[in-house]
This record gives C-alpha cells, structure tokens and sequence, in this order.
C-alpha cells in the first residue's frame, strides 16, 4: 500500500491524539475552576449563575421533566449558557461551602434572565426546588466530545462507501468532480458571487464559498442552498455554534424555505421559536391526543404499585397498549415534521441528535466552517453525499484551550485543508459592501492577495469631510504601562482605556449629538482582552456624559464581534512593555476581524514600540501613516 493511500487515516489517528489532548486539558481545567474559582469569578466569566430561583417544573412537548430557573443579579453578564450545555447545580451555605448536587442537566433555552433546564428525574427537581442559596453553573461537555471522536472513529473506519469517497477527496489525493451544467444568471448578485452559486451547483463532492469580510458570504450560501432545493427535497445546514445556525436560518425563512430547527435558537424571538422542532411539533394536530396519553401514563403508573394483583396487572395491560400508541403518533409527527421541512438546521454536534438518526442528505452545507473543528464537521459529513463549506479560514479559527494541541494542528480546520489541497473547489467572494476602500485595503492586500474591491456605494463613505477613515493612536511616547489580572483574564491598561474614552468623546462632538441620535450612528469598540472590555464596559456605564448614546455602543472583544459590523471602531490593542511582548495579538486573524469591523471609521490605540517588533503592526502603521 502506497503512503498515500493511508494518509487521510493516519491524518485521522492524529487528530484523534489531538481532540484526546484538548479533551483532557479542558477536563482538567473544569475541575480545577470547580474546586478552585470562588463563585463571583465564576459568574463574571458568565460560566455560572448565582443566587438562582427555581420556578415551576413540567414536561415540554417532547415529554422531558424541565425546571425553569431564574436569576435577577449580574443580568448584564454575557452568560454562556445555551441550547444543548451541560449544567450541574449547587448550594453554597453561610461560610461560602459549596456543595454540588449529584446529577447533571442540559439547558434547553436560555436567554438574559431565565433558563429552562432538562432534569434527569422528579428527585432532582425536589432536590433543586428545596434548596437555599441556589448556584446553576456550566459542566464540563462529555457528550460533544464523545460525539466527535465517535465521527473521527467512523471516517477511519468506513471503507468502499460514499463516506471513504468523502474521505479521501478532502483528505486524501481523490479528486473532486464537477458536473457540466448551464450557468444560472443571478441578476442580483455579484459575478464573483454569481460564479461561487454555480459552482456549489456543480460541485458533485465538495465546494467552497471563502467569503471575506462584508462580502455577502450568507447572501450567496442562501442562494445556493435555495437553488439546490430546486434539485433536491431536502439539505441539512449545520454550523459551529447556536449563533450562526440562527443567523443562516433566519435568512432562509424570510426567502419562505420551510425550516426545521433542531434545537432551541439563542436569540430568541418568535419568529425563530415558530420554527423549532419542539414547538412544531407542540403544533402538530395529533399533539393533544399525544400529550393525553402521555398524562394518563403519569397517572397509571402512581396507581401500579397499588392495588392486588390483578389489578396491577391490568394497570400494566392497560399501560403497555397506551405506550405503543404514543410511540406510533410520536413516529407519525415526526414523519411530518420532517418530510415537510426543506431545510435541516442544526450545530454540527446536534447533526448526531437521534431525530437524524438513519436520515441521509443529498447535500450539507457548513456555514461558519472556518471556526469549527475538523472533527465537528465529520459528525456531519456521515450524513451527506456531497459538502458544501463557506467561512474565512482568514478570520476567527475555532477556540481551543490547549495550546499543544493547536499547535500540533487541531486549530488546522477541514475547510483551510480542503483551500489549499484542492483549488479547484473555492470560489473567492470578492466585492465587499462594508467598509470604506482605505479601511479594506490593508486587509485585502495581507490576507487575501489584494484581491479585494469596495462595492461603488461604500468605496468613498465617510461621517465626517475631510476626515482619515483610519487612524492610529500611538501612545509610546504617554508611559502607559499593562498590568496582568487573574490567571486567564489577561491583561488590562487602564490609562490607554481612558484616552480611548477620551476620544472616544471628542469624536463624538465633532459629529455632534443630534446627528448621531438621528441616523442611529453606532460605535464598537473592540480589545482583545476581556479585562479591558470590562474595564471599560464598566467606565462606560457610570459616565453621565455618555449617556444619551449606551445603546449605540457595544464593548466586546475580537470574538464577540466575529460576523458584526459598526459605523465607528475603536480598538484597543493594550499591550505595552519593554520586552516587545504581544502574546495572542500574534493571531492575526484576530486583527484581522478587529480591524474588518468598521464601515467608516477605524482608530487604533497601541505603543508602536511594543508593537513594531511584529512585521503585521509594523506594516499596518506604515499604511495608515501613509492614507
């Protein structure tokens, strides 16, 4: 057997090492926050919710036992409870002993202030309901990586089917294939987009939408999967996190494709809700006589213990017949449910749920694709004859925790694979509709060979005449020095906070207030560490002058801004230290999302000293010095 022919399974056995790694790092780590992180840090990291209330408990539509739990402090806290998480629960007595509960829970939604959990029995709600001083907090996620190493598991494994096709196509030296097909005109798209559409429709094993930023990368993959509907009854869409499968669904239904949504979405609102499976299938005309007998099994099964046997043993007769017909209507909505959906959507770890079980795809497109790891998109890609990836592999990587690992090549997504063995699969989205040309430019000519262009209505957009759209604050000469907090929440520069907020102002008089609340002009402002955007989150909210603006202005770091876009950014870049050290700025697809975001304006505050040592920072002061 020639090496080649084995490497896509010794690539594989790899990444199986690597996922093996993070998974004990991340478990590690888990326990360690658990015995050791005080409740506050926890809660500020939006890992935990405390004091919680527990509110009523009943069984959702799909018959599980859920307790709702409310919280009223810290409901500004970004939280990261969602759709799907495992969650274990506590009390914490007067002298601040916690102690956990022995069972785990799974979050079925969650928004700011209230959350409905998934209980494994009525025990475990009497125990959460009876309990003082009440804490929810996140577990460590054993089922999404079983899920994962199950998917790696099954690709090395398959052999002679579409799945080792798959395989050794995107892995291996398989080639992809493309059907002659007459183009399709899409009169409102761009040629670049027009041209990536049809070669998703020509694709017969895998194509890529590698789509920069602002250049319309969802726009284009919702005409492709609404083109591929007109071949096919029905594609599964999948995405890394809740977010982005709400975000590409969205988008599907106001273009009237009949989703399903696996899954609750994390923004919730009711145009999203209507299309969850849980409340379709709460819809379903046969849901009452379902949920009746569902009620009456609750009921008769209190009554089997009681009585002789006789008795009992007709409770159990009469229980055993009840159960057969709740399964077959279950087995009957579902049926509907699915057949009438155009489009599945997903997480790619849900793809595994068992409503999929022994459903196929003719094709699966992954939105996001560049952020998710390699072993996610196989738990999909089992399912599908022919994938479909769109993302920038020049944006966000996915997030791992151990650094060995993502050295060794976990952070490697399938879809920066599949870019650079296989050409021939990706179409560049090209025309950006975001950003003023002089904001793009230094982007376009670093990450992606300068091939870029502003579309004509945005090239020259500008707030203010005879304004720079890029600025560069240096503060090398202002002795502001960094100071490192806690173990993992980095770093923080409190002096270069406050001369953002400075400007921050003053670029605010010039435009004047009257115009901004007229045109609703909005403002991020971005750091890549999340001390500093507390910090200054914090700086904001007691600042009378401020005020009027709060809510156009949003403080997050480089990841909460992944996919979002504000007239004005201002970024602070924090590091500032003799030895020239910059820690993770060195992940230039990081800047490289910071400094994408804006459509108009961009002002960057940073010591040039510290950061020059970096070829990337050296070059971007060159450009803006030059604009």
């Amino acid at each position: 057997m020639s090496h080649e022919i084995q490497s896509p399974i010794l690539h594989l056995q790899q990444q199986q090492l690597l996922l093996r790694m993070e998974y004990e790092f991340e478990k590690e780590e888990f326990r360690r926050q658990t015995e050791n992180m005080g409740v506050a840090r926890k809660v500020k990291r939006g890992l935990c919710w405390y004091p919680a209330s527990p509110g009523r408990s009943y069984y959702n539509s799909l018959n599980q036992l859920v307790i709702e739990i409310t919280h009223t402090e810290d409901t500004d806290i970004e939280h990261n409870f969602e759709f799907g998480r495992p969650v274990c629960f506590f009390r914490q007595s007067a002298d601040g002993k916690i102690t956990y509960m022995n069972f785990i829970a799974t979050v079925s939604y969650a928004d700011e202030t209230r959350m409905a959990v998934i209980m494994p029995g009525a025990n475990a709600v009497m125990e959460v309901q009876a309990a003082e001083n009440l804490g929810i907090q996140l577990y460590f996620d054993e089922t999404s990586y079983r899920t994962m190493f199950e998917a790696l598991e099954d690709v090395s494994r398959s052999k002679g089917n579409r799945l080792s096709e798959l395989r050794d196509i995107m892995l291996g030296t398989g080639k992809p294939g493309f059907r002659e097909l007459y183009p399709v005109r899409f009169p409102w798209l761009n040629s670049t987009q027009e041209t990536a559409v049809n070669k998703v429709l020509c694709a017969k094993d895998v194509a890529i939408v590698h789509g920069p930023p602002g250049t319309g990368k969802t726009t284009t993959l919702v005409e492709a999967i609404y083109e591929t509907l007109h071949r096919e009854p029905q594609v599964l869409v999948c995405a890394q996190s809740n977010t982005a499968v709400d975000w590409i669904s969205e988008k599907l239904i106001d273009r009237g494709v009949n989703v399903l949504r696996i899954g609750n979405p994390t923004r919730v609102n009711d145009k999203m809700l209507s299309f969850t499976y849980e409340r379709r299938f709460e819809g379903h005309p046969l849901y009452t006589e379902l949920w009746s007998i569902r009620k009456n099994l609750r009921e008769l099964s209190g009554r089997s213990r009681r009585g002789n046997y006789d008795e009992r043993e007709g409770i159990r007769n009469r229980m055993s017949r009840l159960r057969d017909r709740a399964t077959a209507l279950e087995i009957q909505i579902n049926a509907d449910l699915f057949d009438g959906a155009h489009v599945i959507a997903s997480t790619l770890v849900s793809s595994n749920h068992r409503l999929l079980n022994g459903h196929r795809f003719g094709t699966l497109f992954i939105d996001e694709a560049a952020q998710a790891l390699e072993a996610a998109c196989w738990i999909a890609i089992r399912k599908a004859d022919r994938v479909v990836l769109a993302g920038d592999h020049c944006q966000l990587p996915p997030t791992i925790k151990c650094h060995e690992a993502a050295r060794g090549g976990l952070e490697r997504t399938l879809m920066e694979k599949v870019v650079s063995s296989k050409p021939s699969t990706v179409s560049l989205l090209k025309v950006q509709y975001r950003m003023h040309e002089d904001i793009m430019k230094f982007s376009s000519q670093w990450f992606y060979n300068g091939e870029l262009e502003a579309a004509p209505e945005v090239r020259c957009r500008g707030i203010l005449d005879w304004d720079s759209p890029i600025s560069w604050i240096d503060t090398s000469d202002m002795d502001f020095k960094e100071e490192f907090v806690g173990e993992t929440f980095g770093r923080i520069n409190k002096d270069e906070a406050n001369l953002l907020l400075q400007e921050l102002k003053s670029y605010i008089t010039r435009i004047g207030s009257n115009r901004i609340l007229e045109e609703r002009i909005d403002f991020g402002i971005i750091s890549p560490y999340r001390a500093q955007v507390q910090y200054l989150r914090n700086k904001i909210k007691t600042d009378a002058s401020l005020k009027p603006y709060r809510s156009l202005l949003t403080v997050n770091t480089v990841d909460g801004f992944q996919g979002q876009e504000r007239d004005v950014i201002f970024i602070s870049l924090v590091r500032a230290n003799e030895e020239g050290q910059i820690g993770f700025l060195n992940d230039l697809r990081r800047m490289n999302v910071a400094i994408t975001r804006a459509r108009m304006k961009l002002v960057i505050l940073g010591e040039a000293a510290t950061l020059s040592h970096h070829s990337f920072y050296r070059k971007l002061m060159e450009y803006i010095s030059k604009e």
